[in-house]
């Protein structure tokens, strides 16, 4: 009998994807390898053998495919066979049990998460829907406070993303998540109660003190479940609770402020609601998830095992989710890709996390009252919930980014000259639903691209931590979406206009510069022998993406 989540969430150990070294061999012992006679051809199915993903996940300290275009052909093969892992080129076998063991994951993991993350957007979005009921005018504070509170929100949440994601990788996700929940559901619950701007600021800068590091854990948490072309759609469907998050909180407040209480103002009834549901959540989580996949309870033994080798998994021994290392935190600092990408991530993310905020008040500025609003935002937030979802899956199902991001970014700029040109309300709803249908497909498919292109977990988590300051692009739309351009909004439209065309033009230069980085490596392969290919893989010259044998995805 499998144990219950209650006795599979209190074993501690904690494990980490990430294997010691090893001296020899190209494939993984670990990973589910395909045999076939030297000199014929080896076939896949589907497209998924082109060069630019033909190498393996690269979890033992950067295992390339033998079959690298330029590899030597005494790398090819062992003995009479050749061995392969992550690359793409697995058996149908292989792919119909990890498709059902995904199944299985996705139905007892991704709900509750989802659930959980959904949580996390409205908690952090309420505001904006407090606001539309005189939040602001209760408390004695301004309007302009509202958007300074948001704006110093960001400012702890994006600073502590890196010390939070660590933490998260010393405690184990399943422990580090149910705290976050808790802390961050008490002081949702505080704010109903508050009076004046410096308790309003104080407890807008606790939550994001708490929130800071949920969004990172998660997404190591997932990754160490899912191999790294399954993880685009599981985030996809994760990150969608953002968007999620704006539709059911503006059906949740309409439902809310249409009670009449004694003595609670609807703005303080929908804090208290929404921060008891956030523990008893939080509570939930700590009875449910596991550890890792060793300790899943809802997985067999050998099913167990599979997805510890398939993700990348140890050989032996007890491997730790506190696998952090000085080199870790060096190469991260010196991780040229991350600090490339920040700047257009921060630009793309301007649109999602200023409407996490300000939606009900931007579709209130197109006619509808107050109540209306909250309940007019639906139909957008869902639109861009379905977009992500359907960006994602076509991501992995490609294994393709780049061109993902950029397809998504020019749908929300057609949207958003849609919103700032037309006239009647009607035509710039329709346009803001477009507009939103692309706006929250970039941040998620970032992350995943710079967690499948680091391929040791500890720096994976810092790497994903520092993607966090992203986050930087809802202080800035907090600045933007001001009162005094209500109702109409129309210069902060205009500068989104021109924040969403820089992150277009960035992220196209971004995958023209990883692919040129991996036509340099190809050329550098070429003139390496077997034994030097060997050693590179090995040796702890260079670490993980920065070593020459290393592929970056596209």
């Amino acid at each position: 009998m499998q144990p219950g989540p209650f006795w599979g969430r209190m074993n501690v150990n904690h494990q980490d994807a990430s294997p010691p070294p090893r001296s020899s061999s190209y494939s993984s012992t670990a990973s589910i390898t395909n045999h076939h006679p030297v000199g014929h051809e080896v076939r896949c199915p589907g497209d998924r053998c082109r060069p630019e993903h033909d190498r393996s996940s690269f979890e033992d300290q950067g295992v390339l495919s033998p079959l690298l275009p330029g590899s030597p052909p005494s790398a090819t093969h062992s003995g009479n066979s050749t061995e392969m892992q992550d690359s793409g080129m697995v058996s149908f076998d292989h792919e119909k049990e990890a498709h059902r063991i995904n199944r299985k994951m996705d139905l007892h993991l991704l709900p509750l998460l989802s659930l959980l993350y959904l949580f996390n957007g409205l908690d952090r979005g309420n505001i904006g829907n407090a606001q539309t009921q005189g939040f602001t005018h209760d408390i004695g504070a301004l309007p302009d406070d509202l958007n300074l509170a948001v704006s110093l929100f960001f400012v702890t949440f994006v600073l502590f993303q890196m010390p939070s994601a660590a933490v998260g990788q010393w405690l184990g996700p399943s422990t580090w998540l149910p705290i976050m929940m808790l802390c961050w559901g008490l002081v949702t619950m505080i704010q109903a109660f508050i009076q004046g701007k410096a308790a309003l600021i104080t407890t807008r800068l606790l939550i994001g003190v708490f929130e800071a590091g949920f969004y990172p854990t998660c997404i190591v948490y997932l990754g160490s479940f899912y191999s790294r072309f399954d993880l685009a759609t599981r985030i996809g469907v994760f990150y969608g609770q953002y968007a999620i998050a704006s539709a059911f909180s503006g059906a949740l407040s309409y439902a809310i402020f249409q009670v009449s209480h004694a003595w609670l103002r609807p703005w303080q009834l929908l804090f208290l609601v929404e921060g008891v549901l956030t523990c008893v959540l939080g509570a939930v989580a700590w009875l449910w998830l596991p550890a890792g996949p060793r300790d899943a309870w809802f997985l067999s033994h050998n099913e167990k095992k599979f997805v510890v080798d398939r993700v990348g998994g140890a050989e032996s021994g007890d491997v730790r989710y506190s696998s952090l290392t000085r080199r870790d935190f060096v190469e991260t600092l010196r991780d040229w890709k991350l600090w490339f990408v920040l700047v257009f991530n921060i630009c793309a993310s301007v649109p999602a996390t200023a409407f996490s905020v300000f939606l009900p008040l931007i579709v209130q500025g197109m006619g509808y009252e107050s109540v209306e609003a909250n309940l007019m935002s639906v139909p957008p937030a869902v639109c861009g919930a379905v977009g992500l979802y359907l960006f994602a899956s076509s991501s992995d199902r490609h294994r393709e980014r780049g061109w993902h991001i950029v397809g998504a970014l020019v749908i929300a700029l057609g949207g958003l000259v849609g919103v700032v040109g037309s006239v009647s309300n009607a035509a710039k709803y329709a346009a803001l639903c477009v507009f939103l249908f692309g706006s929250y497909v970039p941040p998620p498919l970032t992350v995943a691209w710079l967690s499948g292109n680091t391929p040791t977990a500890g720096k994976r988590a810092l790497v994903v931590g520092a993607n966090g300051l992203g986050n930087l692009a809802g202080a800035i739309g907090s600045q933007l979406y001001r009162a005094e351009y209500a109702p109409g909004y129309k210069l902060p439209l205009l500068v989104t206009l021109g924040f969403v065309g820089v992150a277009l033009t960035g992220y196209v230069a971004y995958r023209y510069t990883l692919r040129a980085v991996n036509a340099r490596r190809a050329a550098i392969r070429k003139l390496k022998s077997a034994e030097q290919i060997e050693t590179e893989r090995v040796d702890t010259v260079r670490h993980a993406d920065r070593k020459w044998v290393f592929v970056y995805d596209l």
